[in-house]
C-alpha cells in the first residue's frame, strides 16, 4: 500500500484538536503519502483536511439537550456516513464526540463492513455506563485510549486497545506569565483568577450565573484581584455576551486560544468548568475549581439509576484517586460555594504550592512516555498494513 487513505471525524472543539494533532503525524510518517479527509473543525482545516460538513451544532452534552437535538444530529449522521462511504477510505478515526460518532460507526459498518473503524478517545467507561464498553467492541475494530487506565474495561469483549499518552498533555505549550502580564498591564503583585466557563453553549448557559456571582463575591474581598478570561473559539460570541451583561467582567482581560497558555502561566488559580481545559490547567500546574451542573432531568437520570460510578468528576481527580482539585458541582454550584473555594487558595501560596506540585505529579503519569499524536498515528497505519519508512 503507497497511499493510505485515513478519514477523521471530530465533532467538537477537543476532538478537531486531537484530529488535528494526529494528521499532522500521519504525513510526517508516511512522509506526505497519506491521504487525508474528514469532518471537522478550524483545527484540522489548518492541516489541509477540508471538512464534508460543518460540525456547528455537534458539540452536545446529557440526554436533554441530545433529544432537542435529536433531528439535527441524524441528518448530521446521515451526511457524515454518505461523506466516509462516499471517500471509500481505508480506515475511519472517530474521535471523542461517544453519541455522534457511535451512530457515524454503525452507519458506515452497515454500508461497508470493509472499512476499518477506529475509535480515538473511549467512553469514561470507568465513571458512568461501563455497558458502553461493550457496545463500542461491538461497533469498532480498535479503541486509542488515552488514559492508562482503561484496557481493563475493554479486555472482556474482545477489543484491541492501544493506549497512545493523552496528546492534551503535551499541546500546551509553555506560557510566559511575564511576558503576559506585561503586555496587559498586570503588576507582578496582583493575583490573577484565570475563568473558564466552558467550551459548549450548554455550559456556558449554565455555568455564567454560578460563575459571574462567584466573581462578584471574589472582586469585592479581593478589590485587587484581576480577572482573565481566555476563551474558546465555539463559544465566543456566548461568552462575549456575558461579558457585556455583567458589570464584575467588564475589566475583565479577555483573551483567545492564542494566548492561553501565557494566561495559564500568568494565573495564581483557576475557576473553570470540568472538561479538557482542567487537564490542561493541571498540566501547567495551576491550582484550579472546578464545577459542573448538568441539566436537571439529566441530573435526575444520573442519580436515580445512579449512573455515576466514581466520587469524582475531573480526570486528574479520578486518575490520583484523590479530591486534589475541589470541585463544586451540581446543587453545590452556586457563587457562594465557588467563590468559598477559590478563597482559600487565594489566601494560601502554601496551599496554592502544594497543589500545584500534586497536579503536575499526577499529569506527568497520565502523559505517559509523550509523543501520543505520533504513537496514534503509527497505530492507525499498524492497523492498516502501512509501515513507515525507519
Amino acid at each position: 500500500m503507497t497511499s493510505p487513505h485515513v478519514f477523521l471525524v471530530a465533532a467538537e472543539r477537543s476532538g478537531d484538536l486531537l484530529g488535528a494533532g494526529l494528521a499532522r503525524e500521519l504525513r510526517t510518517l508516511t512522509d506526505g503519502a497519506v491521504l487525508l479527509s474528514g469532518i471537522g473543525g478550524s483545527a484540522m482545516a489548518e492541516q489541509g483536511i477540508v471538512s464534508a460538513m460543518p460540525i456547528d451544532g455537534l458539540n452536545i452534552l446529557g440526554w436533554i439537550d441530545g433529544l432537542r437535538a435529536y433531528k439535527r444530529v441524524k441528518a448530521a449522521v446521515a451526511t457524515a456516513v454518505e461523506a466516509i462511504i462516499a471517500a471509500r477510505p481505508d480506515t475511519v478515526v472517530l474521535i471523542d464526540s461517544w453519541g455522534f460518532t457511535l451512530r457515524v460507526a454503525r452507519g458506515v459498518r452497515a454500508i461497508d463492513p470493509g472499512i476499518r473503524l477506529v475509535k480515538y478517545v473511549g467512553p469514561q467507561v470507568f465513571a458512568t455506563r461501563p455497558g458502553r464498553a461493550e457496545v463500542l467492541a461491538a461497533s469498532v475494530d480498535e479503541l486509542l485510549t488515552i488514559l492508562n487506565f482503561d484496557g481493563p474495561y475493554y479486555q472482556p469483549h474482545g477489543l484491541p486497545v492501544t493506549f497512545v499518552g493523552n496528546p492534551t498533555l503535551e499541546r500546551l505549550p509553555t506560557g510566559d506569565g511575564a511576558a503576559f502580564r506585561a503586555r496587559h498591564g498586570i503588576e507582578a503583585e496582583k493575583q490573577v483568577l484565570v475563568v473558564l466557563p466552558g467550551s459548549r453553549p450548554s455550559e456556558i448557559r449554565r455555568m455564567a450565573g454560578p460563575f459571574v456571582k462567584a466573581l462578584q463575591r471574589l472582586t469585592e474581598r479581593y478589590p485587587d484581584l484581576r480577572l482573565v478570561l481566555p476563551v474558546a473559539d465555539p463559544v465566543a460570541g456566548q461568552v462575549d455576551a456575558v461579558i457585556a451583561a455583567n458589570p464584575v467582567l467588564k475589566t475583565a482581560i479577555r483573551v483567545g486560544e492564542d494566548e492561553k497558555a501565557d494566561a495559564f502561566a500568568a494565573a495564581d488559580v483557576a475557576l473553570a468548568c470540568s472538561g479538557t481545559v482542567v487537564t490542561e490547567l493541571a498540566t501547567a500546574g495551576v491550582p484550579t475549581v472546578a464545577s459542573y451542573k448538568l441539566g436537571w432531568i439529566t441530573w435526575g437520570l444520573v442519580r436515580a439509576f445512579n449512573l455515576l460510578k466514581t466520587p469524582h468528576i475531573s480526570l486528574v481527580n479520578i486518575a490520583a484517586n484523590a479530591r486534589i482539585i475541589p470541585e463544586v458541582i451540581q446543587l453545590a454550584c452556586t457563587g457562594d460555594n465557588l467563590a468559598a473555594a477559590v478563597e482559600p487558595l487565594l489566601d494560601s501560596g502554601e496551599r496554592r504550592a502544594e497543589m500545584s506540585t500534586r497536579l503536575k505529579a499526577v499529569t506527568a503519569e497520565l502523559r505517559g512516555t509523550g509523543q501520543a499524536s505520533r504513537r496514534a498515528a503509527e497505530a492507525v497505519l499498524a492497523g492498516i498494513g502501512f509501515n513507515p519508512a525507519p
